[in-house]
Order: structure tokens, then C-alpha cells, then sequence
């Protein structure tokens, strides 16, 4: 376990590793060459225009797919997360008409051009950038199944072939003997050397889920699950200062490794009070922001110690990669939201074969994966490990059969 010192020590003399990312703009004070975009040579990869004809979104066996297909018939896709299916209209009205009939290699300024296209920004946030990320993250598995590699050789600097994971409860409805016998078998299962619980009612003011149970199931845990083993704990905003105070220097008493949005998230003084508060335990958020301004404002002020971004509600690849940079140049860890274990996990391990600054273990949903016949891989976690896609795309396979099967959603 990596304490605050060791981690920023460990940081600044990784400052080499700067290389791995494509120049990219960050805000405020940035040099001209990084203010030119991020620059990926896909052109450079792919040397014929590749038109977008058709982006559709589909159903299948219950599950929403983004499919992304040029005039060429070649197509990329990715399964979509729990939001998409209340984003629908916003998908179709605002986004998808500005990615047809365009070169899928111009994404960068496709991105750009999204936001003030029939004035979008005033749509920002995690719903609209959740649209555009699910189209921007089928774009790179077509452009990547073109150029015959995985999507993360399209991204930068491969710098790991596997992830090490913690095992991530979405729950509260438990008991803390509950949590401990759940987590207990998946560790068996999986082999994980990290965990993640929650504490507090989730955006709750102060209110427990259930009476006493978020200063109980700590210890609980750790007599479950042992003395070697890192908690990472998630209040998901349930506490004001006060309590969010209280409730960081109950947990560095205990021995948690990273304590997670004490406070609601767009409180951005009140979260880096708590901070400043702690002394080797680590803060952590990001999962709901979308606004690279506020991404570089909590950098800058070290107003958390690990940025966690979520790769679809932020928009995608690119604009997930410019928090990271943003944090490896504050010296900060990058972790981003990620409580899934099928294809919908796909774009993370791309994302993080590239990212240096990975400061830690990375999500991975407790829960058996509900294994379908449909696609492969079936991912399997072993001695708390995951390997880093190397098939073309996302590294996802469809049985072709069920494209004719789909139920089109408009």
C-alpha cells in the first residue's frame, strides 16, 4: 500500500512517462502546442476516409448495443450502460446527426464540434456526454477492427498487459456480516487484494442506510477478510463537512486506503477541506463530473488525490485521457468509475493500458457475471488480475447472427 507521500514521490519521478500520451489541450495555461488538440495520427494509422453511414442503437436479449457502420459496411460497436436507455431522444436529436456522413478518423474535432453544434453545451453534463461517449467509444472499436489493432494502440504507449483490480459492492441493502460473506466468496472466486463497500445513505444528509451500520462494517470486514487485504470505502455524497470529516478520520483510524465523494460532488471546497484533512489516506471523485475546467480545478488545488472520471459518462477516450494527463501532472492517481465485468468493461482496460498514472487497483463489479452466448470473451479475474485486450476493436466477438435479430430504438 502506496501512502500520499509515496504515491506523489512516485509521481513526480515518473514525469518521463508524459510520452505516453498524444499532445492534448488542457485548460489554463497551456502551451500552444498542446492548445493544437490531441493529436492521435489516425490518418497516419488509416490512410482511407472512413464515412460514417449509420449510427443505430439497438436491443438485444435486453441489452442496449451502440453500432456505429460506414459506407464500406464495416462496423464497431459497444454495449451501453445502465443510463442509456432514459438518454434515448437526446441521443438521436443532438448527437447522432452530427457523427453521419463524417470521417469516423476526424473524432477529435468531431468531438469539438458536438458540444456547439446547435448550441449542445447547453446540455452539458453527464447525460449528454454519456451519448457522445458511447458513440466516440464504438467509433474506436471500427477504427480500430480497420486498422487490424487493439484500440488502445490508437490511444498512445501500451505501459501494462494487465490491470490489478479491487472488487466494487454497488449496494447498501445489506448488513455489514452480509457485505463480509459476499465479498469472501467473490475473493475466493477471483483472487482480488482489494475491495470497495459503502458507508453512509448516498446523497443522504448524514442519514445511514440502515441505523449504525457504516461505523460497524469496517471492522466487520476486516475481521472477515484480514489485515492484508486494501478497503477502499464510497459514501457517494451522504455526509455535509462536519460529518464528512468525521467520517474521513474514522476510516484513516481503520486503516482504509481511499475514502470516496464524503461530500456531494459538485461541493468542490467542502470535498478538498476533507482532504486537507486526512493525512495518508487518499480522497477520491470524479464519477459524476463531466466539465474538464472543474477536472483541471480539482488537479490544480489537490483538491482530491485520485480523479476517477467515468469513461462513458465523460465523453469517451479522448476527453478521459486529458483528465489523466491533467492528473499525472498534478501528481495525482487516476482511477476512473468502472463497476462492471462484461463488454461494458471494454473500453476501461483499453484505457488503462495507456494510462501511467494509475495510482492503485482498478474497479471491477463484485457481482457473477451474467454470461452470454452471444459475445466473447467472457472476462475471468485471476489472482486479482485482468489481462489487457490485444484482438483488433475492443476485442469483443458478436455471434452474427444477432444483428438481424434486433430491435431498433429511436
Amino acid at each position: 500500500m502506496i501512502d500520499r507521500r509515496g504515491f506523489i514521490q512516485l509521481a513526480a519521478t515518473a514525469s518521463a512517462s508524459f510520452a505516453v500520451y498524444p499532445v492534448l489541450a488542457t485548460p489554463g495555461g497551456a502551451s500552444q502546442k498542446e492548445e493544437d488538440g490531441f493529436q492521435l495520427n489516425l490518418k497516419k494509422s488509416i490512410k482511407e476516409p472512413v464515412t460514417i453511414k449509420e449510427i443505430a442503437l439497438l436491443k438485444f436479449d435486453g441489452q442496449l448495443i451502440l453500432k456505429v457502420t460506414d459506407k464500406e459496411g464495416r462496423w464497431g460497436c459497444t454495449l451501453c450502460n445502465q443510463r442509456m436507455p432514459n438518454l434515448v431522444s437526446l441521443l438521436h436529436g443532438l448527437v447522432i446527426p452530427n457523427f453521419k456522413g463524417k470521417d469516423a478518423r476526424d473524432i477529435e474535432t468531431l468531438l469539438d464540434r458536438v458540444y456547439v453544434a446547435d448550441s449542445n453545451y447547453k446540455y452539458t453534463g453527464m447525460p449528454f456526454w454519456n451519448s457522445v461517449g458511447h458513440v466516440e467509444i464504438a467509433i474506436f472499436d471500427l477504427l480500430g477492427k480497420i486498422a487490424g489493432v487493439p484500440v488502445h494502440r490508437l490511444l498512445g504507449k501500451k505501459v501494462k498487459d494487465e490491470l490489478d483490480l479491487y472488487i466494487s459492492s454497488t449496494t447498501r441493502e445489506t448488513t455489514p456480516e452480509e457485505e463480509a460473506a459476499r465479498f469472501t466468496e467473490r475473493m475466493a472466486e477471483t483472487g482480488a487484494k482489494a475491495v470497495k463497500f459503502k458507508v453512509g445513505g448516498r446523497m443522504s444528509k448524514n442519514a445511514d442506510a440502515s441505523p449504525g451500520r457504516s461505523d460497524t462494517i469496517v471492522p466487520v470486514m476486516r475481521k472477515a477478510l484480514g489485515d492484508n487485504i486494501t478497503f477502499y470505502v464510497d459514501a457517494n455524497g451522504s455526509y455535509d463537512l462536519e460529518n464528512g470529516i468525521r467520517m474521513a478520520r474514522y476510516l484513516e483510524e481503520q486503516n482504509v486506503d481511499i475514502f470516496e465523494e464524503p461530500v456531494p460532488f459538485d461541493e468542490y471546497e467542502n470535498t478538498m477541506a476533507v482532504t486537507k484533512t486526512i493525512g495518508k489516506m487518499r480522497l477520491a471523485g470524479g464519477e459524476q463530473d463531466t466539465s474538464l475546467y472543474r477536472f483541471d480545478w480539482l488537479s490544480r488545488n489537490k483538491a482530491l488525490d485520485v480523479l476517477q472520471p467515468d469513461l462513458f459518462y465523460n465523453g469517451g477516450f479522448i476527453r478521459i485521457l486529458k483528465v489523466a494527463r491533467m492528473a499525472e501532472k498534478a501528481g495525482l492517481g487516476f482511477s476512473p468509475h468502472s463497476p462492471k465485468n462484461d463488454p461494458v468493461a471494454a473500453p476501461m482496460l483499453h484505457l488503462m493500458a495507456v494510462v501511467p498514472n494509475s495510482g492503485g487497483f482498478q474497479e471491477w463489479d463484485i457481482r457473477k457475471p451474467d454470461l452470454k452466448n452471444w459475445y466473447s470473451p467472457h472476462y475471468a479475474v485471476k489472482n486479482g488480475k485482468i489481462g489487457i485486450p490485444e484482438d483488433p476493436g475492443l476485442g469483443i466477438t458478436f455471434d452474427e447472427t444477432i444483428w438481424s435479430k434486433c430491435e431498433a430504438i429511436r
